[in-house]
């Protein structure tokens, strides 16, 4: 092959000049994608709805055939959808998408958290591998499932998820590894399935291969804890020990809302933890993201998913903590992503830095499958920190990555769950709550208890963020505000007070 390059090069050099200038600019048309002139609408979240109801898979719940992997995204645009329309069948794809997924097989019933996909359409047969952004995303989407219906299921999953990041991909440094291996010793799902003389119930068993079954069904207590006793003396899988910011952002955000609604300080101390981690050895001395971490050393500069989920996972702990740190690093982290990725013609925000490594074409990226991509991210976080600023460019930059997938929305819904999401906080009416205390004070505690993913909220007092300044504690008393962009009703003490202004 290098010879017959070499050779075409030699006689034919004008022929080779110009087929790659052909394919130059093929690449360079391909990455400049034109924003839509379609209005922006209720209609569109309509209508991608619509496109997930007909791909939903009503006897075991997601979307679509085998392999499944799981739609976290997808879900927590739906559980908005209901939100906004109180429509009963939108719930039910989630639910039955949540507890078919936790069915046992995909999740890992003993230790928590989930594999990475199923390879079957029932949830039970998966790909061993542990994916540390999969069990961050699901971790959230179960946390916001028992939010909406107070099914306790949901939050035990939730919990679960985070303890096994915590016992298992946790690095000594505050930040998370990527991912733990499919097999042990070369064997794949080795650690985590069973013989039948290993003394599990017969009926929790359903077969695997080479003579070995995956758990599947209820267990006891009793039972849990003494089958991953069992289970903890086998070989484990390996790790990968690469810390990836983007990942480690998704991971941050749930473990910090989590930690704050379940009462959790250990995982508000791990998310405290991989918070420094972020913005100290994963970031440069200019205070820019590396892509990532291992064996003590940083590389890569940073993506456009890396600050946009760093950023959101750092607004998360700032609602979780009320620390006014966070919020200022998500600010900062925000802007200067815009700053290093924004496409100021086209809108939308290219993968790779405007300094970095000169390529043929700068991609833009917009598949929120399996994780969310930065263009959806970003756009989610400016449009929190621009309501929290009262500043409209932002919410104009993150319109433009909207405006660059309108048209595709309804076609593939289930590839934009987290540009959805984004959407429909972009198309409701701004609400934002300016909390004068801690968010283990009372009102606090009332104003943010449900699911409420219209709002955005800040903590003061702290005269330098806008929405907070001229705010301060009544009578000494934490105090909340309710606003839409930036009119405030009466500032309220008491939650029973709250009725009258939510």
């Amino acid at each position: 092959m290098l010879v017959a390059v070499s050779d075409a090069y030699r006689e034919r050099r004008e022929d080779v000049a110009r087929q790659a200038g052909t394919l130059v600019e093929a690449l360079q048309r391909s990455a400049a994608v034109r924003p839509s002139a379609g209005p922006l609408t209720e209609s569109l979240l309509g209508e991608a709805e619509r496109g997930l109801r007909r791909q939903f898979d009503s006897e075991w719940g997601g979307f679509g055939g085998a392999p499944k992997f799981p739609p976290a995204s997808a879900l927590e645009f739906l559980l908005r959808r209901h939100h906004r329309t109180g429509d009963e069948e939108t719930l039910a794809m989630v639910t039955r998408t949540l507890d078919g997924m936790a069915a046992g097989g995909m999740y890992d019933l003993l230790g928590g958290g989930f594999h990475r996909y199923s390879v079957d359409e029932r949830w039970l047969v998966p790909h061993f591998e542990k994916m540390l952004y999969d069990n961050a995303l699901l971790a959230s989407a179960y946390l916001h499932g028992w939010l909406v219906t107070a099914e306790e299921r949901y939050r035990e999953v939730a919990e679960a998820t985070l303890d096994y990041l915590l016992r298992e991909l946790r690095l000594p440094d505050g930040g998370f590894a990527s991912a733990q291996d499919a097999d042990t010793d070369g064997v794949e799902g080795l650690t985590f399935t069973w013989t039948a003389d290993e003394g599990v119930p017969a009926e929790l068993l359903r077969p695997f291969e080479h003579g070995r079954s995956i758990l599947r069904g209820a267990l006891d207590e009793e039972l849990k804890q003494r089958l991953l006793e069992l289970r903890e003396r086998r070989p484990k899988p390996l790790r990968d020990d690469k810390a990836i910011a983007a990942w480690n952002g998704l991971a941050l955000a749930a473990l910090a809302e989590a930690g704050h609604r379940l009462d959790r300080a250990d995982f508000l101390l791990a998310a405290r933890e991989l918070a420094e981690f972020l913005l100290g050895p994963l970031s440069d001395e200019h205070g820019r993201l590396h892509r990532s971490w291992r064996a003590g050393r940083a590389r890569n500069p940073g993506y456009l998913e890396d600050y946009a989920d760093v950023a959101n996972g750092l607004y998360e702990l700032h609602v979780a903590t009320g620390e006014l740190r966070w919020l200022r690093e998500a600010n900062r982290l925000a802007r200067l992503a815009v700053e290093l990725f924004a496409d100021a013609e086209n809108g939308g925000f290219f993968l790779s830095p405007a300094d970095g490594e000169r390529l043929v074409a700068r991609k833009k990226e917009f598949d929120d499958h399996p994780t969310p991509s930065g263009n959806s991210m970003l756009a989610y976080v400016l449009l929190r920190l621009g309501r929290i600023w009262g500043d409209d460019e932002l919410e104009r930059l993150a319109a433009g990555v909207f405006r660059l997938i309108r048209d595709t929305l309804g076609q593939a819904p289930s590839a934009f769950g987290h540009a959805l999401c984004a959407l429909d906080l972009y198309l409701a009416p701004p609400r934002e709550l300016a909390v004068i205390g801690s968010p283990q004070d009372a009102i606090a505690q009332a104003a943010l208890g449900s699911f409420d993913p219209d709002a955005v909220v800040a903590f003061g007092p702290a005269e330098e963020v806008p929405l907070l300044a001229g705010k301060d504690f009544v009578d000494g008393r934490p105090t909340l505000y309710v606003c839409e962009r930036f009119a405030c009703r009466a500032p309220v003490t008491e939650p029973s007070q709250l009725a009258g202004v939510s």
